[in-house]
């Protein structure tokens, strides 16, 4: 139960991050959103080891946490670049399929959820995916982008678990920035877009790092206490969060068939908690 509870916080934690940093990265370019909310997030993980001290990782479990970092930071940079260009309720239901990975590395390794659980899956994530869908025309921009990011979201899932067990949750958190830090720095040169972001949407951005990072240890820790695949998929529940608040403060348009997934996703978190 309480990785359960951990893969459904780390959703809403990422849902709430993922709105601000859209929000910011319509205002400045996603790579400097990326780079600054990611150094936020690594300072955070500082200071809790500072106070945790827990032990020092093995070498190989620190590497995995730090190619956690890399395909993460790639996915999250496609994925900010999305929500800038595209419909946030078209956008963040495509990125939650990057659960599926996770899922089928579960089952490659015989570890299966029971079947209650595996239903309870399929519903969820479908249910993610009506309450986000968006009412009306939408803009399709941006769903390539959507879909790399789905990539790098479900690679994360995997190494981070993986780095998670070889060494502990708060280390797994330091070495993905790590390595998503320098990722994105790197793609701050290349695009030559400056780390400026404007005294207004730097706040956006800080707290975006924090609730990212936040959610990543909720997630490291959730997935030595069940199934990576199970956390997964109720971490990829956050774009009911993202959603949410763009209906609230940005004003989208929600229909009726959100409602209803928003309810059909609620379901499958019931029937994942039984199973």
């Amino acid at each position: 139960m309480l990785a359960v509870l951990l893969g459904l916080a780390s959703g809403l934690s990422w849902g709430v991050a993922d709105f601000f940093g859209g929000i910011a990265s319509r205002r400045a370019p996603a790579i400097s959103v990326v780079a600054l909310s990611q150094a936020a997030g690594l300072l955070l993980a500082l200071v809790l080891l500072a106070l945790v001290r827990p032990d020092v990782p093995s070498p190989g479990g620190y590497g995995l946490g730090v190619a956690a970092g890399v395909v993460g930071a790639i996915g999250l940079v496609a994925f900010y670049r999305a929500l800038a260009v595209g419909t946030m309720s078209l956008v963040a239901p495509v990125t939650a399929l990057g659960a599926l990975i996770p899922l089928a590395v579960d089952l490659a390794a015989g570890r299966s959820p029971g079947v209650i659980a595996l239903a309870g899956m399929v519903v969820a994530l479908a249910g993610a995916a009506l309450a986000a869908s968006a009412p009306g025309p939408a803009s399709r921009r941006g769903l390539g982008l959507a879909v790399v990011a789905a990539a790098g979201f479900g690679g994360f899932f995997v190494l981070l678990a993986e780095s998670a067990d070889r060494g502990g949750a708060l280390w797994a958190l330091i070495a993905a920035r790590t390595g998503s830090v320098p990722i994105a720095l790197l793609g701050v040169a290349a695009a030559a877009a400056g780390l400026a972001v404007g005294r207004r949407i730097l706040p956006l951005v800080v707290v975006a790092g924090v609730l990212d990072a936040s959610a990543n240890l909720m997630f490291a820790i959730g997935s030595q206490r069940g199934l990576v695949s199970v956390v997964a998929v109720l971490g990829s529940l956050y774009p009911v969060a993202t959603v949410a608040l763009a209906a609230a403060v940005l004003h989208e348009r929600l229909g009726r068939l959100q409602a209803v997934g928003a309810g059909v996703a609620l379901a499958g978190v019931v029937m994942i908690a039984a199973g």
